[in-house]
C-alpha cells in the first residue's frame, strides 16, 4: 500500500477513536426529561459509567422576572444497592457493565491499530504486509463498538431498567453510531486498498507495485 493510504487510514482511525472516547466518557447515552412538584425541570442522563441528574428551579422575583437555580450531580452507574443490582436488576447491571467493558476495549484496539500503522509505514516491505494486521485491529475496534451499541439499544427498547421507559437517545448514543459506522468504512477501505495493492494495482501500490516473479 502507498504511504499516503496509511496516513489517511491513521487519521481516520484517530477520528473514530475520538468518537468512541466521547461515547464512552459522556453520561448521555440515554436521557430522560421530566419535572416534579418542586422542580420545573429534571433531566436524568444515563452513561456507561455514570448517572447524572440536572434539576432546575425557577422562582418569581420581585421585579417581575424569575430566578433560576440549577443543581447538577453525578454518581457511578449502576450501583449495587441504589440501582437494585442485587435483586430485580441483577441481570441488567451485569449486561450494562459488559457494555461498558467493550466500550473501553474498543478504544484499546484503536490505539493498537494506530501504533501498528506508525510501525508499519516506516519501510516498503512492512507496508506490503502490515495492512492485514491493521484491518483486523480496526475491525475489532468496530466490532467492540457495535456490541456496545447493540446492548444499549436492546436494553433501551425493552425497558430493561425502569427509567428507560421515558428515555430518548442522547449525544453519546449518536457518537457511538457515527464511530462504528465510519469505522466500518475505514475497515472496508483498508482491506480493499490492501488487496488491490497486493494484486499490483498502481493506484493502491504506487510506483513500486507488487508484481510476482515469473519463473
Amino acid at each position: 500500500m502507498r504511504k499516503l493510504s496509511y496516513v489517511v487510514a491513521f487519521f481516520a482511525v484517530i477520528a473514530t477513536m475520538i468518537l468512541n472516547i466521547i461515547s464512552v466518557q459522556r453520561p448521555d447515552w440515554l436521557v430522560v426529561h421530566g419535572d416534579d412538584i418542586i422542580h420545573n425541570s429534571v433531566v436524568v442522563e444515563f452513561g456507561l459509567h455514570r448517572r447524572c441528574e440536572l434539576k432546575v428551579i425557577e422562582i418569581p422575583s420581585g421585579n417581575g422576572g424569575t430566578l433560576k437555580y440549577t443543581n447538577y450531580e453525578c454518581r457511578p452507574f449502576p450501583m449495587r444497592v441504589t440501582d437494585r443490582c442485587e435483586k430485580e436488576n441483577k441481570e441488567f447491571c451485569m449486561i450494562w457493565g459488559t457494555a461498558s467493558y467493550f466500550g473501553e476495549l474498543g478504544i484499546g484496539f484503536a490505539v493498537v491499530a494506530c501504533l501498528a500503522i506508525m510501525f508499519g509505514v516506516s519501510t516498503h516491505s512492512r507496508r506490503r504486509r502490515i495492512w492485514k494486521s491493521v484491518s483486523v485491529l480496526v475491525a475489532l475496534h468496530v466490532l467492540s463498538q457495535i456490541v456496545v451499541f447493540a446492548v444499549v439499544t436492546h436494553l433501551y427498547r425493552t425497558d430493561a431498567f425502569p427509567d428507560f421507559k421515558y428515555a430518548r437517545p442522547g449525544l453519546a448514543y449518536v457518537s457511538s453510531t457515527l464511530s462504528w459506522f465510519f469505522g466500518t468504512l475505514v475497515t472496508f477501505g483498508v482491506v480493499t486498498t490492501g488487496i488491490s495493492a497486493q494484486k499490483g494495482h498502481r493506484w493502491a501500490a504506487g510506483n513500486r507495485a507488487y508484481r510476482p516473479i515469473s519463473g
